[in-house]
């Protein structure tokens, strides 16, 4: 009668609880599959030669698995890369965000139709894909800031960046250090068994991608604004603002706009190779620009978010210092601590996340799953469309198990793409389909760090409401299914018509 209604916590609801459940149902099916002794022959390219081992599914449940999670469950957290980026990225953006320089960049949208804003953003994220994961950490809580700003609800922002980033990952207007990566695997893969002769380019699939996602981005804009944003509340203003800095100065712009020019200007000096001092972040030892840029031993990957913190840091100290909103160092200080207090619920989600993956790691049950499918697809006598299809589809299914783009492409490329040359489709075209399905397959699994980043970013946007895992997806599972039959159509038509891929390269060979 007079009591209150208790609310009852349903497993799978909240993330921290649904995390800890697959998990335990992780732990559990690969007891009961290491008892039945499944196993798969794993083939992967050693030295210039193929080399197939047998390799078994572990018992979590044993001395050793214990000892296993017991004794690493700390290096497990710690070796998680997207950690220290994060910190970085929020350390970044807290700067811009005290700093006021957040009102000056979000003038110019206010009077931008919603339609009009979505696909900025997704036009940005795609230009910005580029440096790499780390383009999720600083566009994410930047763009939610955009939109608190501009008076929008925030999580519209993450998840746009979220789906632009993700299902545009084979896609896009530049290359990116896996571009380079998968280019390697592809091309040992495609000498060691048919052609010795391959060479894999950078630009081989440049028409495709940039024509995919143009159109990626046209089809997205209309799904978010009419089948996402009208599904999130809208904020009251008084529940949007911030401390509300000074009018905008022009003085301020204009300084802090020349001192970013100049340090973007300085960087990109660094990316030239044969000037005075130029190159700084290049491997000179490359043997084309691009595999100077992209090389493990280029300073341009691992450097690029922290000369990003520094160019975005002293940019927001000349706007905030000129404008007289930031009058005390300390503040700044204080104002950059109290941001990333808000980071704890995260970072909870990330430890939950890396043990979830470390024990499909150490059982090797995702391993396993992959090699299977592997083996099973090597195995079909299909060829032309339903090939196309079927390596579509089991990508998307080994990526929910094993989100590393690199660590699938070492286990798929050595039987995937000779296989692919004798049905008479290039390797260009095979890496094509696997990196925009790769995409796909991120975007609905749990174990992408990213996905759970997002989810920690909404719920501390969304501090009254309870944001849950399948909530997520209900959310945005419809948007993802559009876009994979898109991209299917896109493979399967540009295969069709044999249009060029890029420069001298075609879908067949």
């Amino acid at each position: 009668m007079g009591k209150e209604k208790k609310e009852h916590i349903k497993i799978g609801k909240n993330p921290i609880i649904a995390i800890i459940f697959i998990t335990v149902i992780v732990a559990i099916i690969s007891s009961i599959l290491s008892l039945l002794g499944l196993e798969g022959q794993k083939t992967v390219i050693v030295n210039n030669t193929l080399e197939t081992s047998l390799i078994t599914i572990r018992n979590i449940f044993t001395v050793d698995g214990i000892k296993f999670i017991l004794g690493n469950s700390i290096t497990n957290f710690q070796i998680v890369e997207a950690l220290g980026l994060l910190v970085v990225s929020l350390i970044t953006i807290s700067f811009m965000d005290y700093s006021g320089l957040i009102k000056p960049i979000a003038k110019p949208l206010k009077k931008v139709k919603p339609f009009v804003l979505t696909f900025i953003i997704l036009i940005i994220s795609a230009l910005l894909s580029f440096v790499g994961d780390y383009s999720y950490l600083i566009m994410m809580p930047f763009v939610a800031l955009v939109y608190k700003e501009l008076g929008k609800n925030p999580v519209a922002g993450i998840i746009t960046v979220f789906l632009g980033l993700t299902l545009g990952y084979g896609t896009g207007f530049i290359f990116n250090n896996n571009d380079y990566l998968l280019g390697r695997l592809t091309e040992q893969a495609a000498k060691i068994d048919v052609d010795k002769n391959y060479k894999y380019h950078l630009i081989s699939n440049l028409y495709i991608m940039i024509s995919s996602i143009i159109i990626l981005i046209f089809v997205l804009t209309y799904c978010i604004e009419k089948k996402i944003a009208p599904k999130l509340s809208k904020i009251k203003k008084e529940e949007i603002e911030i401390i509300e800095p000074q009018e905008i100065n022009k003085n301020a712009i204009i300084f802090s706009g020349l001192v970013f020019t100049t340090l973007v200007i300085i960087l990109i000096y660094c990316l030239i190779p044969g000037l005075p001092a130029s190159g700084l972040l290049l491997n000179n030892e490359g043997q084309t620009y691009l595999s100077s840029l992209n090389s493990p031993n280029a300073s341009f990957g691992e450097g690029l978010p922290y000369i990003i913190m520094f160019i975005m840091m002293l940019t927001s100290y000349i706007y905030g210092k000129i404008s007289k909103n930031i009058t005390k160092e300390n503040d700044y200080s204080t104002s950059l601590s109290k941001n990333l207090y808000g980071i704890g619920y995260v970072l909870t989600l990330i430890f939950l996340v890396s043990q979830l993956m470390a024990i499909i790691n150490w059982t090797n049950i995702g391993e396993v799953f992959a090699v299977n499918l592997i083996t099973f697809m090597a195995g079909l006598q299909f060829s032309g469309i339903p090939l196309l299809i079927v390596l579509f589809i089991i990508t998307i299914l080994i990526s929910i198990m094993i989100p590393s783009t690199i660590t699938k492409w070492m286990l798929m490329s050595p039987l995937i793409v000779p296989l692919f040359m004798r049905s008479n489709i290039t390797p260009d075209f095979t890496q094509f389909i696997f990196k925009i399905a790769d995409g796909i397959g991120k975007s609905v699994t749990p174990l992408y760090i990213y996905f759970i980043i997002m989810l920690g970013f909404i719920q501390d946007y969304e501090k009254n409401k309870k944001v849950t895992l399948f909530g997520t997806y209900k959310l945005i599972l419809p948007t993802i299914l559009i876009i994979a039959g898109l991209l299917m159509l896109i493979i399967v038509g540009w295969f069709v018509i044999g249009l060029p891929l890029g420069p001298n390269t075609y879908p067949a060979l």
